[in-house]
């Protein structure tokens, strides 16, 4: 008998129309865990580095996490994997909700489409039952619209709909999978399903999961639940809101802006709006906030009511992405009410709310600057708010300029040229960045942004705090019951770490210090993307309930796997530098780690290099950020090695 998983994942061939149900291998799940990992391991096994992200032979996978479904509290991703178009690396993202859940419920741990379907169709999963169905009545719809055509034509208002919009019909480079209360944004994913001809994956389960111990693992998570209420009554002082409390930094709760209007460069500008926030300002917005939304919303099996609904008078509803709050409004330079206004419109085409704003800025400061003239915007509004729904438009039907700006700044300015690379300044591994630039370079943001195969900044950073405590007292009363910690070094580390002086940013912490605060950062990350567990429990916040010490006791009483912190880290390590692999099979290399030039004000070339060398050699790469041979076969990745042989990538 399989525990927490189903033990079967949904193959399905779009091309030939074939659908198959396929039992899969129990060590895969002890050496891989489950979600990005054995997603990862599928992509390494079946995609080539030769196969291009339109191809019928890329993969899109929906794999749930290991544990969804199950009682732990917040876990519920999906992660989506596939070949980005953006970047032509390994994309994933993971999207919360209901949907991971249902499809355990059905009888399946992912979902993986291969192929490309002649005509626009959706997928309809109920338990065995499983078609391929026609959804030409759905061409051009609106992600949100889609879903609930899909709910009543089936009959089965307890569904769950993983739809695209217009974006994704288009192969918009940017383009997501809106999941209701959650999307898959990152990298174009909803692209290579639109490439696919899939609009839409509905699905609803009503079968069981087994738990390996279930009297031990309702101990464990009703512990989980005890540790939230008391931290929900007990936020962390002297930090930012959204880091002061638990659950995912969606902003819906929280009106003092403060920090991220005056702190961050926004749209795709090069400086910081300083003394921005008034209490006028803060006034408007919180007005504006507090009408728009409907209520605070929760995922499955979760009481952190981190999303909301938004209702704009004359508009459907929609569920706010994270930050899309903030990057249209401050990209257009308007207020909140058009924020809100042009992120439901975003949200039906389904677009990365973090990299449309910035791409429309791009196009706007080429005009601006003569590089794109009038001609290339014909009809297009005079005013900000107007420019930006123009942009939109033209964007995800791919016209006129549209059709260019729909690959993303990196490879617009490739092809218009006259100068529009130096514009393309937010870009790292040619993925669209929300424009987090800081005045002072940080080292540990120096390496996540650098070496991460993640790229919203959410899904890297994490238990460390961002920034010192003023004064030593707080820090030693903020690492008094710091447990999440792997080692009591890290509280060292902070205990000494202060604002000014030979102890403070850039060469504080040291380059073996930084080094081990990122892959632990990064340890948890990954960890929590094969569980299927939400990084607002775990990974992002400080002290949560999730961590290295009980989720091992999470994995063997749940999934019924014999799991210590020595063998979780070794796993999270093994899945983590295959991820690595597949992206230095497609040519990734340490010249690309590295932040845009303007990242920081002032750079320091030796530290960086010194920071890259450090980190390669903790996780054992070579030099050129390649894992070694040696590392590999630690691992149990031999198979990666000879592949590496063979294709001249590592010497024998």
């Amino acid at each position: 008998m399989r525990y927490a998983e189903t033990g079967f994942n949904l193959e399905i061939d779009l091309s030939r129309g074939n659908i198959e149900k396929v039992a899969t291998d129990p060590r895969d799940t002890e050496l891989y865990l489950g979600g990005l990992g054995t997603n990862a391991k599928i992509l390494w096994d079946r995609v080539p580095p030769e196969v291009e992200p339109f191809s019928p032979e890329n993969l899109l996978i929906f794999g749930a996490g290991l544990l969804c479904g199950t009682p732990a509290t917040g876990c519920n991703r999906t992660i989506v994997t596939t070949i980005s178009p953006q970047t032509k690396l390994m994309a994933f993202s993971m999207m919360g909700g209901f949907w991971a859940p249902e499809l355990k419920y059905a009888g399946y741990d992912k979902v993986i489409l291969r192929g490309k379907s002649p005509d626009l169709v959706y997928l309809w999963i109920h338990n065995d039952k499983v078609e391929i169905r026609d959804a030409s009545h759905l061409k051009g719809k609106g992600s949100i619209e889609t879903a609930e055509i899909l709910l009543k034509e089936l009959d089965e208002p307890k569904a769950q709909v993983a739809a695209i919009g217009l974006a994704g019909e288009n192969r918009v480079y940017y383009a997501s999978i809106e999941q209701g209360r959650s999307s898959a944004s990152r990298g174009g994913i909803g692209a290579v399903m639109g490439d696919k001809g899939v609009k839409a994956i509905v699905v609803r389960g009503t079968k069981d999961i087994n738990i390996a111990e279930p009297e031990e693992y309702i101990g464990l998570c009703n512990d989980v639940l005890k540790y939230i209420k008391e931290r929900d009554g007990n936020p962390i002082p002297g930090v930012m809101p959204i880091l002061a409390g638990l659950g995912s930094p969606q902003e819906m709760k929280v009106h003092d802006e403060k920090w991220h209007t005056e702190n961050f460069m926004w749209g795709n500008s090069r400086t910081r709006i300083k003394d921005f926030w008034s209490d006028e300002v803060e006034k408007e917005w919180t007005e504006t906030m507090e009408n728009a939304r409907t209520r605070l919303i929760s995922c499955f099996n979760c009481p952190m009511k981190c999303g909301a609904t938004i209702t704009m008078p004359g508009l459907p509803t929609y569920m706010m992405k994270c930050f899309t709050k903030l990057t249209y409004t401050f990209g257009a330079f308007s207020d909140l009410d058009f924020g809100l206004r042009i992120a439901q419109q975003a949200t039906e085409y389904g677009v990365d709310g973090f990299s449309a704003p910035q791409v429309m800025a791009f196009a706007l400061e080429l005009l601006k600057d003569g590089i794109l003239t009038d001609e290339d915007f014909p009809g297009m509004p005079e005013d900000s708010e107007g420019r930006f729904y123009y942009l939109l438009d033209k964007i995800v039907r791919r016209e006129g300029i549209g059709d260019i700006l729909a690959d993303g700044t990196h490879w617009a300015a490739q092809k218009i040229g006259k100068g529009a690379e130096a514009y393309a300044h937010n870009n790292i591994k040619k993925i669209e960045q929300l424009p987090l630039k800081l005045s002072m370079l940080n080292p540990i943001y120096f390496l996540m942004y650098a070496t991460g195969e993640k790229m919203n900044i959410t899904q890297i950073e994490g238990q460390f705090p961002q920034a010192p405590f003023p004064k030593r007292e707080h820090r030693e009363k903020f690492v008094e019951d710091w447990i999440q910690v792997p080692d009591d070094k890290f509280k060292q580390y902070f205990l000494d770490w202060e604002m000014r002086g030979e102890n403070s940013n850039p060469y504080y912490p040291t380059v073996d210090m930084t080094c081990d605060i990122v892959d632990w950062q990064e340890m948890m990350h990954y960890i929590d993307d094969a569980l299927g567990q939400c990084a607002g429990l775990s990974s992002f916040p400080l002290k949560p309930p999730y961590h290295i010490h009980n989720y091992p006791k999470f994995i063997a009483a749940g999934a019924g796997i014999d799991m210590d912190e020595e063998k979780l880290t070794k796993a999270a390590k093994r899945y983590r530098t295959l991820v690595r692999a597949i992206n230095i099979r497609r040519g990734m290399r340490r010249i690309d780690e590295a932040p845009p030039e303007d990242h920081w004000k002032k750079r320091f070339p030796e530290l960086e290099e010194q920071l890259l060398d450090g980190y390669y050699k903790l996780k054992g790469w070579n030099n050129d950020g390649i894992p070694t041979s040696e590392s590999l076969h630690e691992l149990g990745l031999d198979y990666v090695s000879e592949d590496f042989i063979k294709r001249g990538i590592l010497d024998k």
